[in-house]
């Protein structure tokens, strides 16, 4: 961020439609919250003190990138070259490193009531990438008060290009308990002790990681997983949800990493419900390429070249059950 910039300045940007309003800021192109008419608390984690997004709610609501989740080493073959990438997480790089685009400040360029469109232009060996990188998001609220977000990137040199959504999910104000989860998904990413992928795409019968069915929250086993997702284009991938509400999340993003909060603790900073978050008080569900592809070849390529378009939709859907 701009040394010269104060992030408690930066103005709230209003949307809605239906029964859905939320809140976006312009650090990080960041959905600060999301209330649902008939519904007390915010459907995601954040706070109303813009400080604590320069700390551990640094990911909270952002888009992150321009490369997200972890590259090892900050190492990652591009063409003829190895693109030496900034580190900032057990000298691996992380969302883009200690700088990357959930820490910058977007222009606003279209803003209506139902939607904000978020613009970034990130200049040649930012984040130790080629460019220059532009990458635009928009949030919408549909008439059914579904949230959609459309990301979309342009480049001038051969480059790495996947952003991804980083909101943390949670459909009651008590954290994960009551919650239950399904994912549309055969195979998962075995990671290492640094939460890398080992390289291997496993299969999810008869492991933890089966999801396929509803399945009670927490797991009993960590989750800082990509599933791969089963089936192409915008689809239903994942369904979240209590006894009165269900989250429906559909996209066309190849993987979903899921992350159930297991180490959250962002103390001293107060979430939306005026207390810390600690663990399992939400769940991270982040439509993306697959992480560390650049060193996986038979991963999904995260490359983008000049005259094409990174592209990449997502549809967040809420059904209120009924009431016996």
């Amino acid at each position: 961020m701009p040394a010269d910039t104060n992030i408690k300045s930066i103005d709230a940007i209003q949307i809605a439609n239906g029964p859905v309003r939320a809140e976006l800021m312009c650090y990080g192109a960041t959905l600060v919250s999301l209330h649902m008419d008939g519904v007390e608390h915010s459907l995601v984690l954040g706070s109303a003190d813009r400080a604590a997004y320069l700390g551990p709610m640094q990911y909270f609501g952002a888009i992150v990138g321009p490369v997200a989740n972890r590259i090892a080493g900050g190492r990652a073959p591009l063409g003829e070259t190895v693109l030496d990438l900034p580190t900032n997480e057990n000298g691996n790089a992380l969302h883009g490193g200690p700088d990357g685009v959930s820490q910058r400040i977007w222009s606003v360029t279209d803003h209506s009531a139902h939607s904000v469109t978020f613009a970034l232009t990130l200049p040649d060996g930012k984040d130790g990438l080629p460019g220059p990188l532009g990458v635009l998001v928009t949030y919408a609220i549909k008439v059914d008060g579904a949230l959609t977000i459309d990301i979309s990137a342009t480049t001038k040199a051969l480059t790495l290009c996947n952003p991804a959504f980083h909101g943390y999910w949670c459909l009651s104000p008590n954290g994960l308990s009551d919650h239950r989860l399904s994912i549309d998904a055969d195979h998962v990413l075995p990671v290492d002790d640094a939460m890398l992928p080992t390289g291997h795409i496993a299969p999810v019968a008869d492991t933890p990681f089966d999801l396929r069915a509803p399945t009670p929250l927490p797991t009993g086993t960590d989750l800082d997983h990509n599933f791969c997702l089963n089936g192409t284009g915008l689809r239903p991938v994942a369904r979240l949800e209590t006894d009165q509400l269900a989250l429906v999340i559909e996209t066309d993003a190849p993987g979903l990493q899921v992350y159930d909060a297991a180490r959250l603790d962002t103390a001293p900073f107060d979430g939306h419900h005026g207390a810390p978050y600690g663990a399992h008080a939400g769940i991270a569900m982040e439509p993306q390429l697959w992480p560390d592809a650049p060193n996986h070849p038979d991963f999904p390529p995260i490359t983008l070249r000049p005259g094409a378009a990174f592209t990449q939709s997502s549809r967040f859907r809420f059904i209120r059950k009924e009431t016996p």
